[in-house]
């Protein structure tokens, strides 16, 4: 078992950082301003990934995208996860919910909704956590929908539906089998943001910034029968399989923006002085870079772990349960040492540290927050022990 880049992957792993670094990354001050969504600054850059043949690399090929393996994929979600503008800019933010259609979407939703994703026409988004209700367990979740003469019926509120007001339709999840078991109760159904009784609320301010998460209220909004997604009662089963890789490429991308801030951290210590000396001398900075080396390179083999255990077909829920935690903490603490190196400087948005330091206290939240994975990879692993076969670390 080798983490190494693959040869044949380097050159294009380069162009994506170029990409990254001399295009997305000093763009970002005019696209935090412009704000998510089609057009503007965003839409140039979009149009130069397409002219580099670097737009939507890990879409299948038959969909119009680059057709990279999963694993590749993984090892270019890591330079690309440099800046929080980098899957809009490459065309990749859709990848979860292209994937999600194109496994369980009929084929007139796929005419209507897959290619259009693909190629960047449309915007997706996706709503199951909700405000009333402690969504960690989601099983808990109040929005309704109801079959009523050949329609969906659906009541409910939504919020953090990221990107809704840009998205041509909204993925919803919600109960429509009231006496099934919980994990049975729940379907996925597909909402044109432009239906009647689709109202956006507001777009949720997160740490003093408006980032694109909606709050959305379901009115009494009504849909054809077909735009049911899957089976009925599937509904469990898709977001979980939707989420799995999700959580492996939110943590390369982290990886990514941990990396970003060690250059800044490295850079800034050597550039500075205090007391007669740059800052790279004193041996409280030296063990701010010694953390955060470690703390990267621990977590990119513990991601690459649960990545090749997903490339080769499993669920892998007790690694990437684990590099979910693992990963949200390790951003947090490199960003955080990167803006007391700075200083006062590192406080202000002169530098990309302050944006970065609150978006990482956000993903011990986002997709299941610390404790659920705490409590579901600890329980896994003493089940094995409970069973007499314990965790055989080297065999996993």
């Amino acid at each position: 078992m080798t983490f190494d880049v693959p040869d044949s992957l380097r050159p294009l792993r380069a162009d994506v950082q170029q990409f990254m670094t001399e295009l997305v990354e000093p763009a970002e001050r005019e696209l935090h301003a412009e704000g998510l969504g089609p057009g503007g600054k965003l839409a140039s850059l979009q149009s130069e990934a397409k002219a580099r043949g670097l737009w939507a690399l890990g879409h299948p090929a038959d969909l119009g995208g680059g057709g990279l393996p999963f694993m590749d994929y993984v090892y270019v979600n890591e330079v690309q996860g440099r800046s929080t503008f980098g899957q809009f800019a490459l065309g990749s933010f859709t990848l979860q919910d292209s994937l999600m259609l194109h496994r369980h979407a009929s084929a007139s939703q796929k005419e209507r909704w897959l290619r259009p994703l693909v190629s960047g026409e449309i915007w997706p988004s996706f709503a199951m956590t909700e405000p009333e209700v402690a969504s960690s367990d989601p099983t808990q979740l109040q929005t309704r929908a109801e079959l009523t003469g050949g329609e969906w019926v659906l009541r409910g509120r939504k919020w953090f539906t990221t990107g809704a007001a840009s998205a041509a339709y909204t993925a919803v999840m919600c109960r429509t089998e009231p006496d099934a078991p919980p994990h049975k109760a729940f379907s996925i159904i597909l909402v044109p943001t432009d239906t009647p009784g689709y109202t956006i609320v507001r777009d949720t301010p997160v740490l003093g910034m408006n980032g694109g998460h909606y709050e959305v209220v379901y009115d009494d909004v009504r849909v054809p029968e077909e735009n049911l997604l899957g089976e009925r009662g599937g509904g469990f089963a898709i977001a979980q399989e939707r989420l799995g890789p999700g959580r492996i490429f939110h943590c390369m991308r982290w990886l990514g923006q941990a990396q970003r801030a060690f250059d800044l951290l490295c850079g800034r210590l050597n550039a500075r002085s205090a007391f007669g000396e740059p800052l790279a001398h004193k041996q409280l900075m030296q063990q701010h870079v010694f953390e955060s080396y470690a703390e990267i390179q621990a977590c990119r083999l513990l991601t690459l772990h649960a990545a090749q255990a997903m490339d080769r077909g499993e669920q892998a829920r007790v690694e990437i349960g684990a590099i979910k935690v693992v990963g949200a903490r390790m951003l947090h603490n490199v960003i955080d040492r990167a803006v007391q190196a700075f200083g006062a400087a590192g406080l202000t948005d002169d530098t990309p540290l302050s944006v970065m330091y609150r978006e990482a206290r956000a993903g011990r939240i986002y997709d299941g927050p610390d404790e659920v994975h705490v409590h579901t990879v600890a329980r896994r692993i003493l089940k094995e022990y409970r069973s007499g076969s314990g965790w055989d670390f080297g065999a996993r």
